[in-house]
């Protein structure tokens, strides 16, 4: 393994309603990022905020000499769709995602930074004495086992967003069109040379998760189906095992029955809405999960943009060439 030469650091954070973290974001964000001793640029893309999040956006990188780049999406499309747009807009030779609640530290960056300049094409983070809720926790560490079962990936923190990426894994990722998206699974799946680091985790300050009980139920069901058809195959196992033992179960009611006589369990009533009632879940879990595949085909196949791009300021004297054309995924305002 190679070292990797990294002239060009690109911070990518997605920002949903988080006006209150904002400043002390961007300070300690470039803070850490002073300390490279490389040139860097953080873009920070409004993922539809309803509060002053944008506005505070755009004054940060209207400012004179200023890093920052304003991705202002139209509507909130999810912290994984964001994140892909910042990754359109960066040209990093390393691009490092961070979460804006700051939970995880910016301080981290040069640590990643420093790891990937080693020659790995993806630095994963572990967090440290974790400051979420059981509730969080325990669900987390159970995705985490089924990605690494269904990846072949052992990596033991897919839920910590602070990871570093080559700039090869990014186009990679661009490449992908489909609308559902994990993005440290998909980048694993580019990766050849991957390791992990601990990092610190803080409680949060400001304001609350933005991720309540559906968009977690939703962010479970793109771990499950965004990689892998490993559930079909369970299904169709479940279904074979509980065929078996259905013809089993027959054979010993045959048998109580012929012993004990058909008062033993109330005439079979009640077994058969035991029975009836399992086989019921069964199909309709079947049902749900092939549903789920089936509109996310769906979905692919319209092919619609997975984010639409409103506005964009970035610093004329770190502006490359563009055109202000709309295209099918974006509509660029540029301001020096």
């Amino acid at each position: 393994m190679k070292a990797y030469p990294i002239n060009l650091v690109s911070i990518v954070i997605p920002v949903y309603n988080e006006e209150a973290s904002l400043p002390e974001l961007l300070r300690r964000t470039s803070a850490a990022c002073e300390k490279l001793d490389r040139d860097y640029e953080i873009i920070l893309i409004d993922d539809g905020s309803r509060d002053g999040s944008a506005d505070l956006l755009l004054e940060a990188a209207e400012a004179p000499g200023s890093h920052v780049v304003a991705v202002i999406l139209n509507r909130n499309y999810g912290q994984h769709a964001a994140i892909m747009a910042g990754f359109e807009e960066c040209r990093g030779d390393v691009i490092i995602t961070l979460d804006a609640d700051l939970q995880n530290p910016p301080e981290e960056i040069p640590r990643l930074v420093e790891q990937a300049a080693q020659g790995y094409d993806v630095v994963g983070t572990v967090r440290q004495k974790r400051q979420d809720s059981a509730l969080r926790r325990w669900p987390s560490k159970l995705i985490n086992l089924a990605v690494q079962r269904s990846t072949g990936v052992a990596m033991s923190d897919y839920g910590c967003m602070l990871r570093a990426y080559r700039a090869s894994i990014v186009k990679a990722m661009l490449a992908c069109r489909e609308r559902s998206t994990f993005i440290p699974i998909l980048a694993n799946s580019f990766a050849r040379h991957t390791t992990e680091i601990m990092v610190a985790h803080a409680e949060r300050e400001h304001g609350e998760s933005k991720y309540d009980f559906m968009r977690l139920i939703n962010l479970m069901f793109d771990l499950v189906t965004c990689m892998t058809t490993t559930p079909l195959r369970l299904l169709s196992l479940v279904g074979g095992a509980m065929a078996a033992a259905g013809f089993g179960f027959a054979l010993l009611l045959l048998f109580l029955r012929v012993i004990f006589g058909a008062a033993w369990a109330g005439h079979g009533t009640f077994v058969l809405f035991a029975v009836l009632f399992m086989f019921t879940g069964v199909q309709l879990v079947g049902m749900g999960l092939l549903g789920e595949y089936l509109g996310r085909m769906y979905n692919d196949v319209r092919a619609r943009p997975r984010f639409f791009i409103e506005r964009i300021v970035r610093q004329r004297t770190t502006l490359e060439t563009r055109t202000t054309t709309p295209s099918s995924s974006s509509l660029e305002s540029l301001q020096p």
